[in-house]
């Protein structure tokens, strides 16, 4: 994977509830779209949960981070070894475009596009409900890419609870009150 020194691995605001965030991820699309899509590939750097790549098919994201590095690291008073949520495909466009209702409000759409032998992973999380909840999106997402980006190019990712925590204040400090 060649570096580009223009990506910021950080999120940002486009609007004031929706946070995009972008990584540079070894090709080809289709290897990419299978960690999206397939429930055991997601589970590796995600949630698990079968889901049907259709428009309108209704499915199951489940979290369990402590799984997702060894060490895990220290979970946050308030959050339980297991989270789900449930979600509906919205869009289709294998290898290219993958969006997904995210809890009762959210939206979520991962874009893929081919850079040479790599892939522009970009995600736009959009109907953020709060500041409270845009820091944990921003730091979950954050660290969850990380997380795909390490198991793609072999390498070995943080413990997941310790950079969330330091991705949260990160993203305090950086987003607009």
């Amino acid at each position: 994977m060649t570096e580009r020194l223009d990506i910021n691995p950080y999120g940002r605001l486009t609007e004031p509830a929706t946070l995009v965030i972008e990584r540079l991820l070894p090709g080809p699309a289709s290897r990419i779209w299978r960690y999206l899509t397939d429930g055991e590939m997601r589970r590796k750097w995600l949630a698990s949960g079968a889901m049907e790549e259709k428009a309108g098919a209704a499915f199951e994201l489940v979290w369990r981070n402590d799984e997702l590095t060894d060490p895990p690291g220290t979970r946050p008073d308030g959050f339980s070894e297991e989270m789900r949520m449930k979600s509906r495909v919205l869009e289709v466009h294998k290898d290219k475009r993958l969006v997904f209702t995210w809890g009762e409000n959210g939206e979520v759409a991962f874009d893929l596009r081919p850079e040479g032998e790599d892939v522009m992973l970009t995600v736009t999380h959009r109907r953020i409900s709060d500041r409270a909840n845009l820091l944990m999106v921003g730091a979950g997402w954050h660290m969850h890419l990380d997380i795909l980006a390490a198991t793609m190019n072999g390498a070995r990712p943080q413990p997941f609870w310790d950079g969330w925590l330091k991705l949260k204040d990160d993203y305090d400090r950086r987003l607009p009150a």
